[in-house]
């Protein structure tokens, strides 16, 4: 009888001890699923400061949730990391996005065919930035000058290309500096480059820090470019850089924008995709508060000009 007792006791704890094992590995795993990495773009741009704040949110928001912005190449860099489910989500370009949805452009024969929509943010806008002692007034004066166009396979340099053609400029016409924001803005400082590119939420970090000890201009596209740019390219826009948004510069210029958007890959589960954009968008004065641009981020305008299908609790939570 007692031996009975004991064997039924031994039956018990083993039992137990494999419950315990069990709920014990289930709750690492679902603390490993709840960690959130954010990918940005450089410290000098909108990406890194929007991508902060959007981690402060989901972090505060989401019981168990971590999520980390990390400061990256920007737009294609990021698309090559979901491709490789390497994070989780990303701020991108629409543009560039569209390109690699479908196999086209840098993304040639490379279709990346996992990213899902979460959410359009602001529109980013291609400026072209110069000195004005550089002497240079026009996009077609870039001819025979010094031009940053971005990194090398970036979405800045398919923009400054894509401009440029519209002028009839190529790269055979300038000397090409593969440069980053906070690069183009030292060679700049420094005479180093003429001009520079850069794709981005206005105003841009990198341009006020030049503006503060250099009178800079903004170079304007013409309008009848403008409308040749978006009838071969379509998802650009139209755009106004008012004057007076950088120290010295009284000038209205018509510029192009893309639209920056929050992409996730289709690994992301429905409910959580809902989740995110809920807090996100219930929070828009932090977003507002992290950066000039987060005031352009709306719910009205948060499936706008998106080029790739969405994530079905995203999409859910904005047709609500």
């Amino acid at each position: 009888m007692r031996s009975c007792y004991f064997a039924r006791l031994t039956a018990l704890s083993v039992i137990l001890v494999f419950f315990i094992a069990a709920v014990a590995g289930c709750g690492n795993k679902s603390v490993e699923n709840k960690s959130l990495d954010i990918a940005t773009g450089g410290t000098a741009g909108s990406y890194y400061p929007i991508g902060r704040a959007m981690a402060e949110i989901i972090n505060q928001e989401i019981p168990g949730m971590k999520a980390s912005a990390q400061s990256t190449g920007a737009t294609v860099a990021n698309i090559n990391t979901l491709r490789d489910s390497a994070v989780d989500l990303a701020i991108v370009q629409n543009d560039i996005t569209y390109y690699a949805a479908n196999g086209i452009e840098m993304f040639k024969d490379k279709k990346v065919d996992n990213i899902r929509g979460m959410a359009s943010l602001y529109p980013e806008t291609c400026q072209i930035i110069t000195l004005e002692s550089s002497g240079i007034k026009s996009i077609a004066g870039l001819r025979g000058k010094r031009v940053a166009v971005g990194a090398a396979g970036s979405g800045v340099e398919a923009n400054a290309r894509q401009i440029m053609e519209a002028y009839g400029v190529t790269y055979n016409d300038i000397e090409v500096q593969y440069l980053s924001f906070g690069e183009a803005a030292r060679a700049l400082k420094n005479g180093n480059i003429d001009a520079a590119f850069l794709t981005a939420g206005y105003p841009t970090a990198a341009v006020q820090d030049i503006a503060a000890n250099n009178k800079v201009r903004l170079l304007s596209i013409d309008e009848d470019k403008a409308d040749d740019l978006i009838a071969k390219y379509p998802f650009y826009t139209k755009t106004k850089i008012p004057a007076g948004t950088y120290t010295d510069f009284n000038q209205d210029v018509l510029a192009v924008s893309v639209m920056a958007i929050l992409v996730a890959t289709d690994k992301m589960e429905d409910q959580r995709g809902y989740d995110i954009v809920q807090a996100l968008f219930s929070h828009l004065d932090q977003l507002k508060a992290s950066h000039a641009v987060g005031r352009l981020i709306t719910r009205d305008g948060a499936m706008r000009g998106m080029p790739i299908p969405m994530n079905a609790g995203a999409e859910k939570y904005f047709k609500e």
